[in-house]
């Protein structure tokens, strides 16, 4: 698998409104994504609600995932347990399903360090996939200092990959480039509230989700092409629904709700437990769709030349 550059969109595992699972805006989503130019997916993963998922579930995600994406684009599947062996399992089925790689967080409150590395290790000689080391410590309890993180990717030959979501993420994207001594590529997250600043630090791309990827995908394009000043421009710009969107508690909710009015998914649906949007939200999300040009936004990428010249 070539090096991970871009956005990789962290996709949201449709249900319908009865809380059963929705295989067929799978399908949907994945045109939509690919659609918007993503330079991968990565499927279950926390947005993903994958610890909502049965077993059975679980392995159908992933194949619907990977049959409709029929090799457009790599698909990394997160495959996070908290056993080891749990994990191991996980990610031999997505090797069998044909992933491209695997997203693997620690167990969740595991704070000795050495049981985390040794973690890693067996889920990497597991299997002949690439490994992309997920360090988000709001979720999983666990806080990975960059040397850490890069004496893991340093030692493991196929962990060439970081998933950073620790704030401060652009002092922590250029720490972990400080310290690794081999070649490793260091995405953010977080909804890309923090895209630019990671990007001028040296980040390879981000992996998240937002609904509207395209904007995403535009700012990194920019950027890697040198045109700093229009993916500067392009960021501040829409910065105000990145930052509305990946609100704490409720943001899964209103990316659901804006995938949903843009015809990506069926239902908008949060499997329970989990957020609701009132009526306040939404009329605050209206207002900023109005504001920003987007309230007609369909499943089509959106046109985002007439914003390059404003901030």
């Amino acid at each position: 698998m070539q090096p991970l550059l871009g956005v990789f969109a962290i996709t949201a595992t449709p249900f319908a409104d009865d809380g059963r699972l929705d295989e067929a805006s799978i399908d949907r989503l994945v045109e939509f994504e690919v659609g918007c130019g993503v330079a991968g997916l990565t499927i279950l993963g926390i947005m993903g609600e994958a610890h909502k998922l049965t077993e059975e579930e679980r392995r159908r995600v992933t194949e619907r995932f990977i049959r409709r994406v029929d090799g457009r684009v790599p698909v990394v599947v997160g495959t996070s347990a908290p056993a080891t062996d749990l994990a191991i399992r996980y990610a031999r089925e997505a090797e069998a399903a044909g992933a491209a790689a695997l997203m693997v967080a620690p167990p969740v409150n595991l704070r000795a360090l050495e049981a985390v590395r040794e973690y890693y290790r067996r889920v990497h000689d597991a299997t002949s996939l690439p490994i992309v080391v997920q360090d988000e410590p709001v979720f999983s309890g666990v806080t990975m200092p960059a040397a850490f993180l890069a004496s893991i990717t340093d030692t493991l030959p196929r962990a060439r990959a970081i998933k950073l979501e620790e704030i401060p993420s652009a002092v922590k994207v250029a720490q972990v480039r400080t310290a690794a001594t081999s070649p490793v590529a260091v995405l953010g997250g977080m909804g890309g509230v923090y895209f630019y600043e990671e990007l001028l630090r040296g980040a390879a791309g981000t992996m998240t989700g937002f609904a509207f990827p395209e904007i995403l995908v535009a700012i990194h394009a920019a950027f890697a092409g040198g045109a700093r000043d229009r993916a500067r421009t392009l960021f501040y710009r829409y910065l105000p629904l990145i930052r509305y969107e990946g609100q704490p508690v409720i943001g899964l909710a209103i990316r659901k709700e804006l995938l949903r009015r843009r015809g990506a998914i069926a239902a908008a649906a949060v499997r329970h437990p989990g957020p609701t949007l009132d009526a306040g939200t939404r009329a605050e999300l209206e207002e900023l769709l109005e504001v920003l040009g987007l309230a007609d936004a369909g499943i089509a990428p959106v046109p985002l030349e007439a914003a390059a010249g404003r901030p």
